[in-house]
This record gives structure tokens, sequence and C-alpha cells, in this order.
């Protein structure tokens, strides 16, 4: 009777909600999240270009974070998604946004809907419709397009399926140590008058909004912007990561579990007596399981999150996040494994104390509005009422010279603006630029004219969106691509003072204006007219010419002064292209693996080797390798490759899995030269590493691996898992 009684009460409550605007709180908020890890083998990571950068293992997963806020249940309402990717891609935007359309109609559009992506550097490629941005994946990845889009649009339905009362408080503060200007020279290029107004060359303000259930007034998720780029992790690593960004909601999230539960320790016998009983525990070999076994042994399971934090990009262009310099040159990972979590480690603390100090609530108009834009050609009438105008995309000598993250190849230097008899010979077998692209691109010289280079299709994007979301006093700015920090500043600036000045009172000094990087789209780095004078790497990178930014202010201005005076877009210009049938996949499948024979996948093949003291200590290693399949045959989406269990009476349970900073799983392919592909056994190893950690608990552990196979290309999958020996940790 009770239960029924209930299940009324909560009809009753959705009806009402759906009637009248929220009672419990000033919106109706809902938050989701969805595993997005691709491929974990043989792909090209994305955000590098670096040919040798090829996908080998997971440090930990990447996710879809989404918050929505409506009015009420039949008012204006907003989505953003933040991803663990390098980037926003066009193509993704274009199938979420028909799979939302397919499922609820009208209510999601390119108007309300923005997919920001957090930059790191570490994730699978191939999810980009243009050419440039597909070179090193070997052209389109199916595989890693479907995770992400499938993410997405999960993430999507779940935070829409948790819609209800609550609020929503913001809060500002600065992190001074977590980002340097990787080209003061090109900043120091900007006025001195303007300059002077900021007391640093890198923003170091992070907002932070913290969402609250009108019910029963618990925390349920915080989304924060900071500026830093995603290359903690070095364009040597191969480990799929979220990189610092990914690394910080990792840690606020296991923090929020932490502090809102307990957890009960076991008493445990002598030292003596867990070595006795560690001693008779011996591997199990690989066994068949199904496709949702591993699901069973995550740590934290999908449907019962009850917290979401993610750490969102901003104006990153110039802002490393490597304050001592760069790492791992030399590829050593455990040097960018602390840097990600140095830098990951301060975002999040810094979040914490924002989260937890937040006392200004959001109140007020949530309103939208986004626009198509050719930016190509755009007409920009600059402040001295001198004409100018938008290029074609092209590519500068010092795009090729790299960034001190990521150094380029061949010779090229940043600040180049000459190219040699050779690479010309070259650039123009590719496409010679036209007359008019050379000179509108000065001083820029053009080493890949992408904007004019159609086949197999377009290299670049011409058509581009931007909008604007307003949620109360806080603005947020959707830009397809990275700002440098003062054209990021100027942004915001142009944009406020456009609201304050035709908002007839709704908008003030107390306005809150964030860009959010990297979103709907992907078109590389916009610099300042005077930063694109020294072409180094942003403005090499700066695609339509010395006026970008210009351009950029100007068009943000009008959607600002239409959404000031609450005025609609008559224009919502040219739709982009949808170039998906057309994409090339130069990348092949597995075709089919097999374990050497008497061998099954999933059995040991090198056991733990325990240390002479019989026992293991916070910060060892603990290291398993397992005869393993390509781990691309299924991605275990919201499951996991790796397990570290822990015996607790007399079941074994996970403690940690491939979504912990501490736990790594390593996929490598056996290596057999010299005999013909069709006589060999196709297989690889996957290693387990667990690095013990501070927090963990005395006890009797060992490790455990999931993975799926495919005895030939056409025959359906099969899973299978295997564990370790036990070893105790003191």
């Amino acid at each position: 009777m009770r239960r029924k009684t209930e299940t009324l009460l909560s009809i009753f409550l959705f009806l009402l909600c759906q009637i009248i605007p929220s009672v419990n709180g000033e919106y109706l908020i809902g938050l989701g999240s969805y595993d997005m890890t691709g491929p974990a083998s043989q792909v090209n990571m994305m955000g590098y270009g670096n040919f040798d950068q090829i996908t080998g293992g997971i440090h930990f997963r990447l996710r879809a974070r989404t918050f929505i806020v409506a009015e009420s249940f039949n008012g204006p309402r907003l989505v953003f998604v933040n991803l663990d990717a390098g980037m926003a891609s066009q193509l993704v935007t274009i199938k979420v946004l028909e799979r939302l359309k397919s499922r609820y109609g009208s209510i999601y559009s390119e108007e309300n809907v923005a997919i920001s992506g957090t930059h790191t550097h570490a994730g699978p490629g191939g999810y980009l419709q243009y050419v440039t941005y597909s070179v090193t994946s070997l052209g389109f990845v199916p595989q890693s397009f479907e995770a992400i889009v499938t993410a997405i649009e999960l993430s999507i339905v779940q935070a829409h399926d948790n819609l209800k009362p609550g609020s929503i408080f913001i809060n500002k503060g600065d992190l001074e140590n977590a980002g340097i200007n990787r080209s003061p020279s090109a900043y120091l290029f900007n006025p001195q008058e303007e300059r002077s107004k900021y007391n640093t060359n890198i923003d170091t303000l992070m907002t932070l909004l913290k969402f609250v259930d009108g019910d029963t007034g618990k925390n349920i998720g915080a989304f924060s912007w900071f500026a830093t780029h995603g290359t903690s992790m070095s364009r040597n690593n191969k480990l799929i990561s979220g990189d610092n960004k990914g690394a910080a909601a990792r840690f606020f999230e296991d923090w929020f579990t932490k502090n809102s539960s307990t957890k009960s320790t076991m008493v445990l016998g002598s030292n003596q007596d867990l070595l006795n009983r560690t001693s008779k525990i011996k591997p199990i070999g690989g066994q068949p399981c199904t496709n949702t076994t591993s699901q069973g042994f995550k740590v934290r399971k999908n449907k019962e999150m009850k917290f979401v934090g993610a750490f969102c990009q901003s104006n990153v262009g110039d802002v490393s996040p490597n304050v001592v310099g760069a790492f791992c040159i030399d590829s050593g990972l455990p040097y960018e494994i602390l840097s990600t979590k140095i830098i990951g480690e301060r975002q999040f603390q810094k979040a914490v104390d924002l989260f937890t100090s937040a006392k200004q609530e959001l109140t007020g108009k949530i309103d939208y509005r986004h626009v198509y834009i050719n930016f190509t050609n755009i007409k920009v009438q600059l402040e001295d009422n001198k004409a100018v105008q938008t290029c074609p995309a092209a590519l500068g000598p010092g795009f090729a010279a790299g960034t001190t993250d990521g150094p380029g190849v061949f010779g090229f230097q940043q600040g180049d603006t000459e190219i040699n008899p050779f690479w010309k010979k070259l650039r123009d077998v590719l496409r010679k630029p036209s007359p008019y692209q050379v000179d509108c691109q000065k001083p820029k010289t053009v080493l890949l004219d992408s904007g004019e280079m159609f086949w197999p299709y377009p290299w670049a994007p011409a058509i581009l969106p931007i909008q604007i979301f307003r949620l109360g006093s806080l603005t947020i700015l959707s830009v397809p691509g990275e700002f440098t920090t003062m054209a990021g500043r100027r942004l915001r600036k142009a944009v406020k003072d456009t609201l304050i000045r035709s908002g007839n009172g709704e908008f003030d000094d107390q306005t809150h204006v964030v860009i959010a990087g990297l979103t709907n789209a992907y078109s590389q780095y916009i610099t300042t007219f005077e930063e694109y004078e020294q072409q180094r790497y942003e403005a090499a990178s700066t695609l339509y010419g010395p006026h970008t930014l210009s351009a950029y202010i100007q068009e943000f201005k009008k959607l600002a002064e239409s959404m000031a005076k609450g005025e609609n877009i008559t224009t919502k210009g040219p739709s982009p292209p949808d170039l998906l049938s057309i994409q090339l996949s130069l990348l092949p499948n597995p075709t089919g693996d097999s374990p050497p024979p008497g061998i099954n996948f999933g059995d040991i093949k090198q056991d733990i080797i325990v240390p002479k003291s019989g026992t293991f200590t916070k910060g060892d290693r603990v290291i398993a390798i397992f005869f393993s399949a390509n781990p691309r045959y299924d991605l275990l989406t919201e499951g996991t490759f790796a397990v570290v269990e822990m015996l607790q009476r007399q079941s074994w349970l996970p403690e940690y899995d491939d979504d912990d900073f501490c736990l790594f799983f390593k996929w490598q392919a056996e290596n057999i030269t010299g005999i013909a592909r069709d006589d060999v056994n196709s297989y690889g190893y996957a290693t387990l590493e667990w690095e013990v950690p501070e927090e963990a608990s005395p006890g009797i552990y060992r490790l455990r691996h999931f993975g799926s196979t495919k005895e030939t290309k056409e025959s359906s999958n099969s899973y299978y898992t295997g564990a370790s020996s036990a070893f105790t940790v003191s």
C-alpha cells in the first residue's frame, strides 16, 4: 500500500511540474554522465598530430557529462555537454541532434544544445569530418565516432530523465598555478595599454556552477570553466586519458562520494595470517563470461551515480599546463602521469573551495541564440570604419612547428613566415594557393591551403556555429575553436558591453560571461590581430586570416544585441555539410583473434612477482600480464578491462577499476614477424599495473582482466575473464 501511495504521489508531482514552474528551486535541473571511452588499441590519438601516437591501453576512462536547466517543463531550456575529448566535432553534433529529434521532437536543437570538448590530447581520433583532422588517424574511425555520439546522447537522456526542481549557485575565484602562457612573446604584441589592465598574461579565473536538488537539498553536481591545455600527457603517451581536466573530474566525483558515504572496514588477522591465506589463492585461468559481466565489477556503476563533476574548457589557445616546462619529451611516462595528477588536483582543489563556499544563487531568464556563419568571407567593419574581410582557411609554417607542449617536425620554427622551395613545391602539388588567398592571409605564408582543398572532401570547415546561452546572470559563449587569452578577453568584454548597453537594465556589471571553448565544431585557433603578426603556432593555426577575431566579435555582438532586446534571429545562416556518407576509413578492423595452442584468453602469462618482504606497501606497483584479444572487439562501455579485487570475508569485491587513476590497463599485440598472417595466431597481452594508493586498506587482493574476442571477422563476440594469484597489501 505504501509503495502504491508513493507511486501515485510521484505521478502527481510529475504532472504538477509540467503545469507550473519549479517550486523548490528557481529551475528544473538534471544531470547525466556516460562512458565515451573509444578504442583502446591501434587508433591514432587526436591532438598532437603524431602518427606514432597509437592507443595501447587506458589510464582512466573518458566520459560525457551533461547538465540540463529549464524554466519549467514547457518553458525554455538549455543543454550543456562536457566531453573528455580533444574537441567537439560538427559531424558529431549533427548526428547527436538527429538522435535527440527522434527521441524528443523539437525540444532539443542546435539552438539550445552545446557540446564542448575538454581538449585532452589522449583520446582516440577519427571522429571529425574534415580531412585535416583525420590524416593521422588514417581517415574516419566509426568506432571512435559511435562511442562519442552514443555517450552524448545517453548522458542527455539521463539528464532529461533526472529533471527535477533545483537551484544553481555560482562562484568564481583565481587559480594561479595551473597554467602558463606558452607564447608570451606573441602576447607582448598586444597594446601595452590593454595589457596593463590585467595582472597576468593568462586568465586565472575559474567559474563554477553548483547544482542542488530542490527536494532533498543535496548537492548533485558542479560544472566549472577554466583555461588550461589538455597536454599534461605527452605526445608519446599511448594510454587513453582525460588528461588534467578528466583527472580533476574523477577526483571531484570521488571526493564527493567519499564524503557522502561510509565504508565499513574489516578486522584483519596478523600479517602472517594474511600471507598464509594469500599463498593458497592461485591464478584463475581464462573463463567465459557475458558481455555485461564486467559492468558488475565496476566500482562506480552509472545507475548509482549521485554526483556529476565536470571541468570545462575556456579560452585555452596559448595556455599550457606544463608550468615548469613540458614533461616527458623522451617518453617518461611516470612523470607525465604525475604532471596530469598535479594539474588535475589543483583544479579539483580550487573547485572544492568554490563549491563549498558558493552562496550566490542564479535566478532569472533562460535564453539562447545560435547562428551558422560562413567564416571564409565575412565582411568586417573595424572601429575606424575600415572594411576588411576574412579568408578561406589556411595554415602557416608555424603550425608545422608545433608548440612547447608538442614540438613539430621537419625543422619548422614558430614565427616562420617563409617556406623553402622544397616545401613550396610539395604544397603546390596538393594545392597552390590562389593569389587572393596569399594576399588575404598575410603576414601568414600559406603552407597548407586547406580552405581551398576539396578532394576527396573538404579539408577544413567553412561554415561554423556560434552560440550564446543565458542562465540568469550567467552568459556562456560557445566558440568552435581555441581563443588565446587576450582574444578571449576581448570577446567577453565586447559581449558584456553589448548586453549592458542594449539590455534595458537586465544586464549590468554583475553579469558573468564565460567562454566555452572547442564547442559544437572545431576550427583550430583564434588570436588577436597583433598576435597574428608574429605567426607563432597559434597565429599560424588561425585559419581565416588576421581579422578572424574581429569577425567573431562582430557576429557575437549581433547575437548579444538580439538577446538583450529579446529579438529573434531572423537569419540562421547556411547549414554545415553532413559528410558522413563520403568519409574514407583506411584503418582496417581486427580480423579475428585466437590464443596459442593450450592457452585461453584470460590466462596468466606472467603472474605477480611478490617482493622479498612477502607483501606490497603503499606506492608499490603490482603487475600481472594476461593473454588477451584486441580491445577493439568490444569497448566494454560502462564496464572495465581491469579490476583490483579485495577479499572481504569470503567474497571478492571490486576496489579499483580502469576508471581509477592508480590502475593502468596496457595492451600490446604479440609481435610476430617473418610469418604469413594466415599461418599464425593473432593475440596480444594485457598488462595490469596497480600503483598501491595511500588510501588502500591492508588486506588480500588480486588483479582481474576482462576482454572480448572474435575467431573471425564475421563471427560473433565471445567474452572472457581471468584473475591473478592473490597478494597482500600491508
